[in-house]
């Protein structure tokens, strides 16, 4: 699956545009990094962006992106390691105010799992992360539909939109929870489905 398509796949998904998506097709050309080597000389070698998340965030992101992807069938999101992939994303494809406020968000997220559980997300068991985890989405999608263009995008939508992008980009999602063919054949415009069939990953 190439990028173009798995963003168009996520934003369906999602009901919306993928935060970061512009830089993601054009293979992450941060804006951060933009104005960090604006004035370095051509010839010299593109310095290495500091990392926004550290070790034991990636960890987390894991789990969080296991309970929106778990396993069941196929591997679950955590065998993907979205979180790493999160991490890249948000160095490299956010802006520095979006990577402020994801950074926030996994804050606000373990305050949310307190408040509710008297205990931080990765106490929780599966039900109660599954139950926290749904109603984040709920609240994202309330604030998606009366967001205004100027307001900070939602963290929870970042998590849940890069743990799909993620996952459906990976070796583990592509040829386990899709269909793969590494060497796809002629196009076929009327391919017979019936249901419980996995998508493809290639076309």
């Amino acid at each position: 699956m190439n990028r173009r398509d798995a963003l168009a796949r996520v934003a369906l998904l999602m009901g919306g545009a993928v935060i970061g998506g512009d830089y993601f097709l054009s293979s992450c050309s941060s804006p951060s990094e933009e104005k960090t080597t604006a004035k370095t000389p051509p010839t010299a070698a593109p310095k290495e962006l500091p990392a926004v998340l550290n070790a034991e965030q990636v960890a987390y992101l894991n789990e969080v992106g296991d309970t929106i992807l778990p396993p069941t069938k196929s591997p679950g999101a955590k065998a993907a390691d979205v979180g790493g992939f999160m991490a890249v994303m948000v160095r490299d494809c956010y802006r520095p105010d979006d990577q402020q406020v994801f950074k926030q968000g996994l804050t606000k997220l373990e305050d949310a799992a307190k408040q509710k559980y008297s205990k931080g997300f990765l106490a929780l068991d599966a039900a109660q992360r599954t139950a926290l985890l749904t109603a984040l989405d709920a609240e994202q999608k309330n604030y998606i539909k009366t967001k205004k263009p100027e307001a900070p995008n939602h963290y929870f939508r970042m998590i849940k939109e890069l743990t799909l992008l993620g996952y459906f980009t990976s070796e583990v999602g592509a040829t386990k929870a899709l269909r793969y063919l590494p060497v796809p054949g002629k196009y076929d415009g009327c391919v017979p489905y019936k249901k419980g069939d996995k998508a493809w990953a290639t076309t």
